[in-house]
């Protein structure tokens, strides 16, 4: 059968992992696992990882077992944390501990930050000394924090080594660390007083020592710094790895590029969540989420918001006689509070990124809320202005149009404020201003943009 394989090198990355996928699965329903061994050979283990995860449950362990170890090993730290799950489940034990034990020690503490604490105590015993040892200091920080995700394989040197001796020594250590491209400088007491590039390293003479070469003013961050905090300094100054010290300053760890943008990943998606009216993961696959999980996790926020046409329902119903007089005001109340809602679910957009961003640190809140409720004037005007004209063109009634879109430049004016401020008390109170996003400005909107619409059309109808 391996005769009928198109060869990968041929296509694009997307149809790659499409086909994999596909040939995968045909190859072992088809019980061909010779040649679905040789399909694999020249994908790589990030490919490997996702064309696993397409199959049903009941192929995936068949497939990973296709693997060598070595494969194995780099294919499994790729894989979705439910499908590992499911493999510790279905391994033999030593199967497991030969992957688990040869893992990068923080991609083995987030893997045990997922499974049952029985299966983590089992697997933990069973490490070797130096691995039991590295995973317990990560799991030994809070979650969320560059402590958690560093890895303890970095190099290590002291000041009075020459640069052939250090060479030397990353020959020997290449195999096992994280990253050579940064050569960490310690002293006797373990505290970071240098750093060394590697490019620096191999354009330096060969009797130079570390303490003639190596950069002194080293940026570093803290075991507890939050890694939202970790990921934009990254980003900021282009690091390929960044070191991690304690209270003493000592050298415990690094965070390399590569978990950053793990990080960026999570975070975003979090954040895309909670934009979407409080829908959160909680790390989990969200389409792999039950759906009795799924429902209870969106229906409190759907929650509020019945609640909140509730109350908006009642409020129309309190303006009663001014609707008897002039029914006709009920058929524009969709237009304001949507129009409203979108204009505050933009602002709160904005100002949520640039929060996260640090891009508004230099402005302040203040000057933020200001130029906001400034282009809420603007966009309600140029709104405003069109639904008047359309008002009129529908009803003939100026009155009634000028009710319209006066109300609409109020609404657009409280919803930018509502959406640029709210992201500052959630931020200043220590929330994630992402929650606030969709319910609570559709709060502000609904309830007070009827009340809003009402008055004007009292004032200026003399009702």
């Amino acid at each position: 059968m391996t005769e009928n394989i198109i060869p990968l090198q041929t296509i694009s990355r997307n149809e790659l992992r499409q086909l994999v996928r596909t040939q995968l699965q045909m190859l072992l329903e088809q019980n061909n696992f010779q040649g679905a061994k040789a399909l694999l050979v020249p994908v790589q283990p990030v490919d490997i990882a996702e064309a696993i995860e397409g199959l049903p449950e009941t192929m995936q362990a068949i497939a990973f077992r296709l693997l060598s170890k070595a494969e194995a090993i780099e294919v499994y730290e790729y894989l979705d944390s439910s499908v590992q799950q499911a493999l510790v489940e279905e391994f033999r034990r030593q199967d497991v501990l030969d992957i688990v034990d040869k893992m990068s020690p923080d991609d083995r503490a987030r893997l045990f930050d997922e499974l049952p604490a029985k299966v983590v105590r089992r697997l933990v015993e069973q490490l070797s000394p130096k691995e039991r040892e590295a995973t317990a200091l990560l799991l030994g920080y809070e979650a969320g924090t560059a402590g958690r995700i560093m890895t303890p394989e970095y190099v290590s040197l002291k000041e009075s080594l020459t640069v052939a001796q250090t060479l030397e020594r990353i020959r020997s250590l290449a195999h096992v660390t994280e990253t050579i491209y940064y050569l960490y400088v310690t002293d006797a007491a373990r505290q970071l007083t240098g750093i060394v590039s590697l490019r620096d390293l191999v354009t330096s003479p060969p009797q130079d020592t570390l303490a003639s070469i190596m950069a002194r003013d080293v940026v570093s961050v803290h075991t507890d710094t939050d890694q939202e905090e970790l990921a934009r300094l990254i980003q900021r100054y282009d690091f390929l790895a960044v070191p991690v010290v304690d209270r003493e300053q000592r050298l415990v760890g690094i965070v390399t590029v590569d978990d950053v943008i793990d990080i960026i990943e999570e975070e975003t998606t979090e954040d895309i969540y909670a934009l979407g009216g409080g829908v959160q993961s909680g790390g989990d696959n969200y389409f792999q989420t039950n759906l009795i999980t799924v429902a209870r996790k969106r229906v409190v926020w759907l929650f509020v918001l019945l609640l909140t046409n509730s109350i908006t329902a009642t409020i129309i119903k309190s303006q009663e006689a001014i609707l008897q007089q002039m029914a006709i005001l009920t058929a524009f109340i969709p237009l304001l509070t949507g129009t409203g809602g979108n204009v505050g679910a933009q602002s709160s957009t904005v100002v949520i990124r640039g929060l996260n961003t640090d891009e508004l640190r230099d402005l302040g809140p203040l000057k933020v809320i200001l130029r906001e409720a400034m282009a809420g004037i603007l966009l309600g005007t140029i709104l405003g202005s069109v639904a008047t004209v359309w008002a009129y063109i529908l009803q003939g009634n100026l009155l009634v149009a000028f009710c319209v879109g006066g109300s609409l430049i109020a609404i657009a004016l409280l919803a930018s404020l509502a959406g640029s401020a709210l992201p500052f008390l959630f931020n200043h109170l220590r929330l994630d201003p992402a929650l606030m996003s969709a319910p609570f400005i559709t709060t502000a909107v609904d309830v007070l943009g009827v009340l809003i619409y009402f008055n004007i059309a009292r004032a200026i109808l003399r009702l």
